[in-house]
């Protein structure tokens, strides 16, 4: 016996050495298993032909099964490397004065013969074989080394005493003394099915149901063992213990608490387990670990305790309410609360789900760090059950018993795109299995295929085969007339047509196993009521015809009942269902179901010349991948009925070599618009983790998007960290987000991810890139995204809200009519920002479509996109290429003392000797950089006279202390002073924006107007870089840039200037008056002459908006003012009114509304400058408004709002009570502001 399985070893090694084999399993319904290479074209039945098992599970380089006797059986795949296993002994002896050092020690002392630790006996006459699968390569013979090197002593090792440190040395005190015995035993199994033996002296686990392997991949070390879970009868969980690269059968089976019974489990290669209840919802296990391999215990929470912990608040909801305390077991409910769930598969990152009506789920946002995920998806095709290989690949026995495959899955799209048959050959002959397309068995069975169905029963009683008159309302059994066993669209053959239905039911049915459904047997004492659909032979003719010709096979339900053979179609097309019988199944839980199978024509003999039907496939140890060539995996060929390709499934498999070889490194925008897919973008990104310690985190990133099938998509974005060793994760749902803005963060490529919660907290999602180019993927990818579900395409509308940030990006909010309507505004947190190519430090608009916005090195840019419409390919947005440059500052401090003077030695107290310019923050001219990495020098470091206040001939401004203001000339009381270095910076990028040469400027408006507003010409106005004051002639929505600037004269340089309706214009000097420029019309565009208009008391305004009927300015001490008395007859108005203090900037829009940049929001001063604020109540009876609503901040630097012009509907007013009051006819209504109101 021991020769021959040497031999087969020795065979199967030399096969093994000659090319590397990945086998597909699978196990048909008589318990017979075969193995199909992805080197080969032939499905192989294994060697042992009494071999009969339930299920297979396989993993990388071996598969698991389990047989009819309920034992649990194992194929080691062959490999160049023997299975080799060192026994060893310790052999201890004592020294006596008498005989010296012998065997008989002190009853204190170890055992004559023990391991290591000398705790536990072990004489070599105790040493037995584990299992026939091993035996002896020789005798025992003693280790003559000690300690790794060679030895003279003869193996002995000597120490003073027990327990001691041994050496090779003998001394004068060496009262005892030890040697190590070893022998090697050998696996000789590879290649065949090898029973694991039961446990002793250990109590074995009650009969296993189901087994699965995997957690190989959970180290990234090679050569990783997998682990071994499995299910009992009695819906216990049991791990295999001692599972080991030299002990591949293990050594013990340890029960896993559960809180509920289980029907079913899956492994992943890594660290996920899922398991199937009775009840038909599924259980996750968290905290499997190399440490903890059957995962850890939690401490018991009290509920306040869980909605207050870490784990709640990024874990979906859906798994909250079923937390189990004191174990680590999460439960999840069913995809379909409706329908239980029949079968469960698990991957790295993926999680199948079988449903009982055959429909395929799948587990959205799983990973390591979240292995309950958050959602399910439907996914096309009906099957029985699912498995998951290597690489995330997913198999599957479809309800017509045939084998499929998943194509198109891969990384980023882990869901694939369609189900292709395995079509691997069979036999001697050269023909081709497919799903099964033949419905034809013998109604005869021997009777070792009768018992060999029985024993595949989950039952523990011996049951015989029934009887066929047994049939009655207990077991029910539906049967199939025979015309309705013929393809679909043709004729019945004559002698179908011809037969009683009588006849039929008098017919022997005898059994025919339904692989071992896991199911049946925990709900065969449940009666479960199930809809009753119409049977094949109830559809009408035409029905039938209308379909393409394909045979029928009849499925039976894995839920108990016993159903006919039934054609499936995996697209979810309408097809002929059998009709389901209603009753509970017989009490001995036999999981074997009937079939009537008189009635069907023999065409063969039930054998393995008619091809196998299968029952369970597993594909744990096949390396196929989405650009993987296989001949027996491919849609060519004849597909069955029970497939449905469309042709973009097809071509997107036969170009997928061409797909691979094309593939590069950039994201595509948007997945392959298909329904029921999952599309995921992984990565990886620093996180900057803004509690203490702050600092960055290195952490994975997924973007995962489903699509519906509806065509909807819903994207979810992960960030994955790890925290003291434990894997958590954060979850923003794209529908969510409310703008994607890059930051500065210490030189990093960073952006920040904001959500209307994360915007009233403050606390945006911040996150860096390796290389602009990956924040820039990031960025467009989720952009892309966020507007995709809110239905955001094309340009930007001509009603849109502009604005800029501290950086120079360009955000855009495209508005609503509620934005400014009285009750119930859009608050500013929900608003979404998106970001526009182009680099500007600030953008004004109006309703025209007329866009224009300044650099910060003063260059005017117009945009040239296309308004609320999307290009045509004809007509794409021209990108043109858009420099800008700024000065980036630092300052020198000194403080004088009477030895030295002036020198940068200042107090303990004092500022950094370089810093910024508040002082705060210490700035070299080393340790200084560009804005951010798109930034580059283009100078050196030179001094800056032009600093407000003036500087002396060596640069140096002068104070009595810090921080007090700074003058350009030295006195007396003056004992610090600074100068500021500054040093030039550009950026280049391409975007939508033309240039306007040739001058600088330093501020510009456009005037606002109404939607329905017509203007040949549209004022621009604007400041120059010098302080003149410009007006553009030419500019109109087909010429924005317009055609040439006119000069308007002032006695003094002005730095900020606007224009309102009617064309009003308002604008400041650098020395703070204010002045009002009269008789500007089309006509006289540069109007006459200037009225200075008071500024308001001790302050002195640096930015004014003007809007239809309103001006508001900003003074220099960031307070908001209002000028009130504003009339067509008196346009200068009467007085400044204060409104508010913490603004920045201001922009009035030409419904009069009022937008700000705060300096900072109420209780956050942490924040950066620069916040959207929005005024509300603003209206003709207030045009001062009420409150202040804040959205996004930290960074803003500029907004505008002079291009919405879109006002809420009015509500029409309601008719007066009673008859008419006037006796004059009612009059039509007129429009107003684009409004019907009565007049």
């Amino acid at each position: 016996m021991h020769r021959c399985k040497a031999a087969a070893h020795d065979r199967a090694a030399h096969v093994g050495s000659i090319m590397a084999i990945t086998l597909l399993w699978a196990v048909d319904v008589y318990g017979r298993v075969y193995s199909l290479s992805t080197a080969g074209q032939r499905w192989e039945r294994a060697d042992d032909m009494l071999l009969e098992l339930k299920r297979v599970t396989a993993g990388k380089g071996r598969c698991w099964g389990i047989g009819c006797d309920h034992r649990v059986y194992l194929n080691m795949m062959p490999s160049e490397t023997s299975i080799r296993y060192r026994e060893e002994t310790y052999e201890n002896q004592r020294w006596n004065p008498v005989d010296g050092f012998t065997d008989t020690l002190l009853p204190t002392d170890r055992w004559p013969w023990s391991d290591v630790t000398g705790m536990n006996p072990q004489p070599l006459h105790s040493f037995q074989l584990p299992s026939r699968s091993w035996e002896w390569e020789g005798d025992w013979y003693v280790d003559q080394s000690c300690g790794g090197e060679p030895s003279q002593t003869g193996g002995w090792e000597y120490a003073v005493d027990f327990p001691a440190n041994f050496s090779p040395d003998k001394k004068w005190n060496s009262c005892v003394r030890r040697r190590r015995w070893i022998r090697y035993r050998r696996y000789i199994a590879q290649g065949s099915w090898a029973k694991i033996p039961l446990d002793h002296p250990r109590k074995p686990p009650l009969p296993l149901c189901d087994i699965s392997c995997g957690g190989w991949e959970m180290s990234d070390q090679s050569g990783r063992y997998p682990y071994l879970w499995g299910v009992s009868q009695q819906g216990q969980v049991w791990f295999r213990e001692g599972i080991h690269p030299r002990v591949p059968e293990g050594s013990s089976w340890e029960e896993v608490e559960v809180p509920k019974e289980v029907a079913q489990l899956s492994a992943g290669p890594g660290d996920l387990l899922w398991a199937l209840l009775w009840d038909g919802n599924l259980l996750v296990r968290t905290g499997l670990s190399l440490d903890s391999p059957t995962g850890q215990h939690s401490a018991q929470l009290t509920f306040p305790q869980i909605i207050s912990s870490w784990f709640v608040r990024h874990c979906s909801y859906e798994a909250l309410w079923c937390f189990h305390s004191g174990t680590s077991w999460v439960e999840v409910e069913s995809p379909v609360k409706e329908v239980e769930a029949l079968h469960v598969a698990v991957g790295v990152s993926v999680v199948w789900v079988v449903t009982k009506d055959f429909k395929v789920w799948f587990r959205r946002g799983v990973n390591s760090h979240n292995a309950c995920g958050s959602g399910w998806i439907s996914i096309g095709g009906e099957m029985m059950m699912v498995d998951v290989g290597l690489n995330d690949q997913v198999w599957a026995v479809g309800e017509d018993r045939g084998l499929y495959f998943r194509i198109g899955v891969s990384p980023s799209e882990p869901s694939g795109n369609g189900w292709i048959p395995v079509s691997g050959q069979w036999g001697n002959s050269k023909k081709v299995v497919h799903a099964r397309n033949d419905c034809a068995f013998s109604g005869q069975l021997t009777e070792a295929s009768q018992g060999s169905v029985l024993s595949c029963t989950d039952s523990d009683s011996e049951l015989g085969p029934p009887e066929p008159q047994s049939s009655t309302n207990e077991t029910p059994v539906l049967e199939a007339a025979a015309p309705s066993v013929v393809p679909l669209g043709g004729a019945a053959s004559p002698e179908a047509e011809g037969a009683p239905a009588a006849s039929q039911q008098d017919a022997p049915k005898p059994f025919i196993p339904a692989s071992d459904s896991f199911i049946n047997s925990l709900v065969s004492d449940r009666d479960k009521t199930s809809t009753s659909q119409p049977t094949i032979t109830e559809i009408p003719q035409e029905e039938v015809e209308d379909k393409p010709t394909a045979p029928i096979l009849l499925t039976p339900e894995a839920a108990g009942h016993d159903v006919p053979w039934m054609n499936v179609d995996l697209e979810g097309a309408e097809a002929a269902r059998s009709a389901q019988a209603r009753g509970a199944s017989s009490a001995d839980g036999g999981a074997a179901a009937t079939y009537t199978l008189g009635t069907l024509e023999p065409l063969q003999g039930v054998g393995e010349e008619d091809g196998p039907v299968w029952a369970w496939i597993s594909g744990g140890g096949c390396d196929v991948d989405a650009s993987s060539n296989i001949s027996w995996l491919s849609p060519t060929g004849p597909l069955t009925s029970s497939l449905s390709l469309t042709p973009v499934q097809s071509t997107a498999w036969s170009e997928q070599q061409q797909q691979q070889q094309e593939h590069r490194v950039e994201i595509s925008k948007k997945p392959l618009e298909r329904s029921n897919s999952v599309w995921v973008r992984k990565g990886a990104l620093r996180w900057w983790r803004d509690w203490k310690p702050q600092r960055w985190v290195d952490v994975g990133v997924a973007l995962e998007q489903s699509t519906k099938c509806d065509g909807r998509k819903d994207s979810i974005f992960f960030v994955y960290y790890t925290q003291y060793d434990e894997k958590k994760y954060l979850h923003v749902y794209i529908s969510e987000v409310t703008a994607l803005v890059p930051v500065l963060r210490d030189s990093h490529y960073a952006f920040a991810v904001y959500t209307a919660q994360r915007t009233k907290q403050r606390w945006p999602l911040v996150l860096a890139a390796q290389t602009e180019k990956d924040m820039n993927d990031w960025l467009r990818l989720l952009s892309d995204c966020c507007c995709e579900c809110r239905g955001i395409t094309g340009s930007p509308s001509r009603h849109a809200l502009w604005s800029t940030t501290s950086k120079g990006d360009i955000m855009v909010h495209e508005p609503s009519f509620s934005l400014e309507a009285s009750a119930n505004a859009l608050a500013c947190d929900l608003m979404f920002w998106r970001q526009v190519p182009g680099h500007l430090r600030c953008v004004e608009t109006n309703s025209l479509g007329l866009v224009w916005g300044v650099g910060w090195d003063g260059t005017a840019w117009v945009h040239s996109g296309h308004y609320g419409q999307q290009p045509t390919p004809g007509e794409a947005v021209q990108t043109h290429q858009q420099t800008d440059a700024r000065s980036v500052h630092v300052y020198e401090n000194q403080r004088w003392n009477p030895m030295a003077g002036y020198t940068d030695k200042g107090l303990p107290t004092d500022r950094p000797m370089w810093s910024d310019e508040g002082g705060l923050k210490e700035c070299t001219k080393g340790s200084t950089h560009p804005p951010s990495p798109e930034w580059s020098w283009v100078s050196e470091w030179t001094l800056d006279y032009n600093v407000l206040g003036g500087t002396d001939k060596e640069g140096w401004q002068y104070a009595a202390d810090f921080p007090v203001t700074f003058h350009g000339h030295k006195t007396l009381k003056d004992f610090v002073r600074r100068r500021r270095w500054t040093r030039k910076c550009k950026i280049t990028l391409r975007g939508p924006w033309q240039q306007v040469p040739p001058i600088p400027l330093s501020d510009i408006s456009l005037m606002p107007c109404l939607a329905q507003s017509r203007m040949e010409q549209v004022p621009v106005w604007a400041v120059s870089d010098k302080g003149d004051v410009l007006c553009r002639l030419g500019v109109s929505p087909q010429n924005p840039a317009g055609s040439s600037w006119l000069h308007v004269g002032t006695d003094q340089p002005f730095k900020s200037i606007s224009i309102g309706g009617a064309n009003q214009v308002w604008a400041i000097a650098k020395d703070g008056a204010v002045f009002y420029r009269g008789s500007v019309s089309p006509q006289n565009p540069a109007g006459e002459c200037w009225y200075h208009i008071p500024s308001p008391l001790r302050q002195t305004l640096r930015q004014l908006s003007v809007g239809r009927t309103s001006v508001f300015a900003v003074d220099e001490n960031s307070n908001l003012w209002y000028r009130q008395g504003l009339a067509p007859s008196y346009p200068q108005g009467s007085a400044w009114e204060l409104i508010s203090n913490n603004v920045t900037k201001v922009s009035v829009g030409p419904l009069d509304q009022v937008w700000i940049i705060a300096d900072a929001v109420p209780g956050f001063p942490a924040e950066n400058v620069g916040a959207v604020g929005h005024r509300l109540g603003v209206g003709p009876v207030q045009p001062k408004g009420q409150s202040w609503d804040y959205g996004l901040g930290g960074g803003w630097e500029h907004i505008s709002v002079r291009g919405n012009s879109a006002e809420a509907p009015r509500a029409p007013h309601p008719p007066p009570a009673g008859p008419p009051r006037s006796p004059l006819p009612p009059r039509p209504p007129t429009q107003a502001n684009g409004n019907v109101v009565g007049v």
